[in-house]
């Protein structure tokens, strides 16, 4: 059994199979590129800051429901007719008042309608996994969205500076025909031989460029 970290699907997937395919079935991973602290830690004060609270507390915009889980990791049971499992770690998990939960993605960036399409297979996959754990007690799933934050404005009082953060809700809708089709695509992939390069790949690039000047060749453009 293969294990998909749904972190994966929006960028890496999309951008190179090869690189996707190393990384999953060879441990070979890009090098990561190291995001600027203060993101991570917006990130971890907004969402600590709602854990054991109404997430209509931040908005009346956003969807009701208690936030009972901060950083969760889970593990799916595999995937029906797949030889690979979901396993991840999703940002917010909020209870409603009917016993159902609402999956939430923290993004720090512009709140573009675009992201939905974007991210909607990482968060069904997270769905997936809590609704079908390998271990534990299923949780229902009954919306998932991304609350997304990007600084508007600042004040300055008493010495200190606050940033305006005002939060957008974007309802991400749930297709599970698709997301068990995207899943039995990468098993699909995986089972198979190493993939054709992306030609727009950086990393791929970087590989040859090395492979290049090793050996005496002329390299005019690094891509990194």
């Amino acid at each position: 059994m293969l294990k998909l970290s749904p972190s994966d699907f929006a960028f890496l997937y999309e951008e190179c199979k090869l690189c996707y395919w190393l990384k999953v079935k060879k441990g070979i991973y890009q090098p990561s590129m190291p995001m600027p602290g203060v993101f991570s830690a917006i990130n971890t004060r907004i969402q600590s800051t709602l854990v054991k609270k109404n997430l209509q507390t931040l908005s009346k915009d956003l969807p009701e429901g208690l936030v009972e889980i901060q950083e969760g990791w889970v593990e799916s049971i595999p995937v029906p007719g797949t030889s690979v499992f979901i396993k991840g770690k999703y940002d917010l998990l909020a209870k409603q008042a009917d016993g159902g939960y609402v999956l939430i993605d923290l993004k720090i960036s512009q709140p573009a309608e675009d992201k939905i399409e974007k991210y909607k297979t990482q968060l069904a996959a997270y769905k997936f996994a809590l609704e079908n754990p390998k271990v534990g007690k299923s949780l229902p799933i009954q919306r998932m969205g991304l609350l997304v934050v990007y600084p508007e404005g600042v004040s300055f009082k008493d010495g200190k500076a606050y940033l305006e953060f005002p939060p957008k809700w974007l309802e991400v809708p749930y297709d599970g025909e698709a997301f068990f089709k995207f899943i039995k695509d990468i098993d699909t992939l995986l089972a198979g031989p190493a993939p054709a390069e992306s030609k727009s790949c950086k990393w791929c690039v970087y590989r040859h460029t090395g492979e290049v000047l090793s050996h005496g060749g002329d390299q005019e453009e690094i891509p990194f």
